[in-house]
């Protein structure tokens, strides 16, 4: 009997692992919050929808920052175990 792994909405155990921490560990404190504020106040007059056109690619350029140092967190753990195993 064949069973296929399911990600989630990613394609790798990495994606899964990313997906799973960051629905419990919320990134929203008082700096972003504030920082989101500032942005918010920069696109003073503009339509919501010239905002939208704003806020949707920085938020995905974060979320793929912050997506990219967990991953390559882990795989520099991993590499450490690695190296302390072999010394």
């Amino acid at each position: 009997m064949s069973h296929e792994l399911n990600y989630g909405n990613g394609e790798s155990i990495l994606t899964l692992l990313y997906e799973a921490y960051s629905e419990v560990n919320r990134m929203d404190d008082d700096q972003i919050k504030a920082d989101f504020n500032a942005l918010y106040q920069a696109m003073n007059g503009m339509t919501l929808r010239e905002m939208d056109q704003v806020i949707y690619p920085i938020c995905t350029l974060c979320r793929d920052h912050e997506k990219a140092g967990f991953v390559e967190g882990l795989k520099v753990g991993i590499r450490l175990k690695e190296e302390l195993m072999n010394k």
